[in-house]
């Protein structure tokens, strides 16, 4: 491992061993992210006990204070210097905490107050996103790292999504197709207490092994990667260097499109159990199906969002996929509103939502896979500016927003609930139609109006194919009168 890696050899294509180690990391983030996104306020709501709003309010809380160590724990990493290089020192020391805390999640005590579980479920979810920022920021940093080619990022990542959304659904399809089962005392078998706890202790071992498989597998690419030049860096200097990194316009406008598609990600998930279960009124194992409807849209997108980049260019890509995502995703419930829709016991009714959530999600990741690539594109625009690479800074500043806003969405999602008045220990069937027409009216209006502000986000992104060869040009240019002596040192 050595200073100034050349720039041509970061562009090479990566071996497919490559591919996979680094993408199998991410089941940790997708176990975790749906875990808290599609569970979670089930849970602690409907069979815990605990009032949606406080729910709500713990998440948010949570995700709050812990967005703050990202933008920190990217500027560390990116700084860091040691035998195991800048990334995976992090990536080792987070895997046990993250799976020991996230087991403590779903086994909250028993006989405890409403203030006290409050309390409990903030703490540890603090814990459990703390140390999955340890891992996850320096883990996506490596994605920008790895390979510097426009085409082969976007490859990389679909890796990264691929695995993150099949670690993740594979995991909500065992919670509720066999772990959440229902029995005498429960009949609905996503509101089995007992189900959850099983649950708690196979998904924290899942994620144990999922980080350490990525670590040790990408463990040999390390003497490839950059390492930061030896310099002692004050606070304020650290701030000063964050502050002009993250100024980066086109960076800009992507944590705009990221701030309302976390919104509306954490509207979609933390109410899609509701919909599911009160408005379309299917039981656990019908849920667990259109569940695995999932799996084919994150094939789907692993498949075609770098050959549809490649052919269209990433921004325009990005921009197509969610106007697509939306109009599918609200095309069933605008049409129950109209009553122009198969009857909640008609046949058709599963078909018809199997193939909306196919490509709805399709789309979706598709969208989310080019924003991530732009991210890392914007990694050598902004080192012809500032001398700096600063791919965990910058991937810290991406997650930062996602976690704090995801967070809003999950609140205003516990709002709606309280705002329509929904019943506590409501029942299917049982819950009026005027709350469940509300439910869906107000759905479809606030999530129209994020998905909306993120796509004209993204169109004010600027860097193109031929923009980050013309950067690749420039930095190699750069190189080689370093290497010969013609200019002054690039420490990036």
């Amino acid at each position: 491992m050595s200073e100034g890696v050349p720039i041509s050899q970061k562009s090479e294509r990566l071996s497919v061993s490559t591919k996979l180690f680094y993408g199998v990391g991410s089941v940790a983030f997708g176990v975790k992210d749906q875990g808290f996104s599609y569970l979670l306020l089930i849970f602690y709501n409907q069979v815990v006990g605990l009032p949606s709003a406080t729910v709500g309010l713990a998440i948010m809380i949570a995700l709050i204070f812990d967005s703050f160590l990202d933008p920190i724990m990217g500027q560390v990493s990116d700084n860091w210097r040691s035998r195991w290089g800048r990334r995976h020192p992090f990536m080792y020391a987070a895997a046990l905490p993250v799976a020991l805390s996230y087991l403590l999640l779903w086994n909250p005590p028993q006989g405890w107050s409403h203030e006290a579980l409050f309390v409990y479920l903030i703490v540890v979810a603090i814990i459990i996103r703390s140390f999955i920022t340890m891992y996850e920021i320096p883990s996506s940093a490596l994605a920008a790292e790895l390979t510097t080619d426009y085409d082969e990022r976007t490859k990389v990542l679909s890796y990264r999504y691929f695995f993150a959304w099949w670690g993740g659904l594979t995991m909500t399809l065992l919670a509720l197709k066999v772990f959440l089962t229902p029995d005498a005392e429960h009949p609905i078998g996503q509101l089995n207490p007992a189900g959850y706890v099983t649950y708690g202790y196979v998904a924290a071992g899942v994620i144990f092994a999922a980080i350490m498989i990525s670590a040790l597998g990408t463990h040999r690419e390390i003497p490839r990667l950059r390492v930061p030049p030896a310099r002692k860096l004050t606070l304020g200097q650290l701030a000063r260097e964050m502050i002009g990194t993250l100024s980066h316009r086109s960076f800009l406008v992507l944590m705009g499109a990221g701030l309302f598609n976390a919104m509306a990600g954490g509207l979609v998930l933390s109410l899609n159990l509701y919909f599911n279960t009160f408005f379309w009124q299917l039981p656990a194992g019908q849920i667990a199906i259109l569940a695995g409807a999932n799996f084919i849209s994150a094939t789907l997108a692993f498949g075609f969002a770098a050959p549809i980049s490649k052919r269209l260019g990433k921004k325009q890509t990005a921009q197509l996929t969610k106007v697509l995502a939306f109009i599918i995703a609200v095309t069933p419930i605008a049409l129950r509103l109209l009553d122009a829709f198969p009857a909640n016991d008609s046949p058709s009714l599963l078909p018809i939502l199997f193939v909306q959530a196919v490509f709805s999600t399709g789309f979706s990741i598709i969208s989310a896979i080019l924003i991530s690539s732009m991210i890392a594109d914007v990694v050598e625009d902004s080192e012809l500016q500032t001398g700096r690479r600063s791919e965990g800074l910058f991937f810290a500043a991406a997650a930062f927003v996602g976690k704090a806003v995801s967070g809003v969405g999950i609140f205003a999602s516990s709002m709606i609930l309280l705002a329509i008045g929904f019943p506590q220990n409501a029942q299917p069937g049982q819950v009026s139609e005027a709350v469940v027409t509300n439910l869906g009216v107000t759905y479809l209006f606030v999530l129209g109006g994020l998905y909306g502000a993120a796509i004209a986000c993204v169109s004010l992104y600027r860097i193109t194919r031929e923009g980050h060869a013309e950067n690749m040009r420039k930095l190699a240019a750069q190189a080689e009168q370093v290497e010969g002596g013609e200019g002054p040192e690039h420490t990036a």
